[in-house]
């Protein structure tokens, strides 16, 4: 499965309207507190992907009975903040990071043990940074040398609330320390050096559990109960962004992506490429579950190279793979700083994007937490995504615009966030076999 190649061509417009599967943090997180959550909810545009449905199995496994009448629906019977029960066996995240660590924190407050086992990626993945504020609020979780998983999670701990200041930002830990909040004794505090995605924060809110939240800083006391609710996951900014890029790139292109969701702690993608000169429009703006929405049409624009503003970097870490391709053909120099966390996502994301640019033509030159890149023209070649879901798909966008044929190697993986991209990439323009 490892091995599945495939292969870009140049492409002569994008064009038509098209909706992403649902943003997977949300997903991750719906499931997630509406097991916990007294009564039965019901969770629509849930993503349809290997990582969530990895977290849908672990809550199953603890004894949440969950239906799923259609594709992308989900029915969870929610059995309580305290109604979770072991598990006979450890729980596999696959490759979900976001899954792992949310879960660490979650299961940091159970009475029962646990393991978390993930596959070969995520088993190489750190995670002291979500061990070490857990234990500093009386969490004991084992790990394997350098803060690896397996996680083995020891219950019947008794939790204290700490206020906490992150080192690095990061989403995940910050989501992780509020979990373990909810069982802890007192007040738990998050501050972070810049704010990120506030999806937990906003959740917790829409369960009805009491929460005060501004950007960078999250508060919330333990024992309360979450009510259930009705959840409406929009559209994935992270796989709309291989779409924003292509057919910003792709000359003669005008395409629209229905259902964004527009957490400004998630869009920086967005305004980096309007940077850049990109011809990015927001249509039919609303709300819905808390979170804010949009149509995006995009129309071909000739971009140029800027250097990108470090304030942006936490509100487009997932997106830096797709920007890297833009900046490959931009007109001019973008240089890229703030971004070591790239060097530890699925892969070395500077460093695989780097090697598979430079194999089609591009001049970069790496740096310990960036990039600066010299936008030209690409050419035919062979890149190695190693497996990263994102990496791949951003390859595949490279191809459109190359001199000839790209073949993008080990690109199973895509389906842990994107299920069905090569036939929705097919529909709009993309040229894949």
């Amino acid at each position: 499965m490892s091995n599945l190649v495939w292969t870009s061509s140049f492409a002569r417009g994008l064009n038509g309207s098209m909706r992403v599967p649902g943003d997977k943090s949300i997903s991750h997180r719906a499931v997630m507190f509406a097991s916990l959550a007294d009564g039965v909810s019901r969770v629509s545009g849930f993503l349809e992907g290997e990582d969530t449905r990895a977290t849908a199995r672990a809550f199953a496994q603890m004894g949440v009975r969950i239906e799923t009448p259609s594709a992308s629906e989900r029915i969870v019977h929610g059995v309580g903040i305290d109604g979770l029960k072991a598990p006979s066996m450890p729980i596999d995240c696959g490759n979900a990071g976001t899954g792992m660590r949310l879960l660490a924190g979650l299961l940091a407050g159970q009475k029962f043990d646990t393991t978390l086992i993930g596959d070969e990626s995520l088993s190489k993945r750190p995670m002291r940074r979500v061990i070490e504020p857990l234990a500093r609020m009386g969490a004991k979780i084992d790990s394997n040398e350098g803060g690896l998983p397996p996680l083995r999670i020891h219950g019947a701990a008794s939790l204290r609330g700490i206020d906490y200041t992150l080192p690095v930002a990061s989403a995940q830990v910050k989501s992780a320390l509020l979990l373990a909040g909810l069982y802890a004794q007192g007040e738990t505090q998050a501050h972070e050096p810049h704010p990120t995605r506030d999806y937990t924060e906003r959740m917790l809110r829409a369960f009805g559990y009491p929460i005060e939240f501004s950007a960078g800083h999250a508060r919330l006391s333990g024992g309360q109960r979450l009510r259930a609710t009705d959840i409406v996951v929009p559209a994935d900014f992270s796989s709309a962004a291989f779409f924003l890029v292509a057919a910003s790139i792709v000359p003669e292109s005008e395409l629209t992506l229905l259902d964004v969701g527009m957490n400004p702690r998630r869009t920086g993608l967005l305004q980096a490429l309007r940077l850049m000169g990109a011809d990015i429009r927001e249509t039919n703006a609303r709300e819905a579950g808390g979170e804010a929405i949009a149509d995006l049409v995009v129309r071909y624009a000739p971009l140029h190279g800027i250097d990108v503003p470090v304030t942006l970097v936490p509100d487009m870490i997932d997106e830096f793979p797709a920007l890297f391709v833009a900046a490959a053909v931009a007109r001019g120099t973008t240089r890229v700083s703030g971004a070591a966390e790239l060097r530890v996502k699925e892969s070395d994301r500077i460093a695989v994007m780097a090697r598979g640019l430079r194999a089609l033509g591009a001049r970069i030159q790496e740096t310990p937490d960036g990039a600066v890149i010299e936008g030209g023209a690409l050419h035919a070649g062979e890149a190695d995504s190693t497996g990263d879901h994102r990496c791949a798909m951003s390859f595949c966008v490279a191809g459109l615009v190359a001199g000839g044929a790209v073949r993008v190697l080990d690109c199973a993986n895509v389906a842990t966030s994107f299920p069905g991209f090569f036939e929705l990439a097919g529909t709009c323009g993309f040229v894949l076999a």
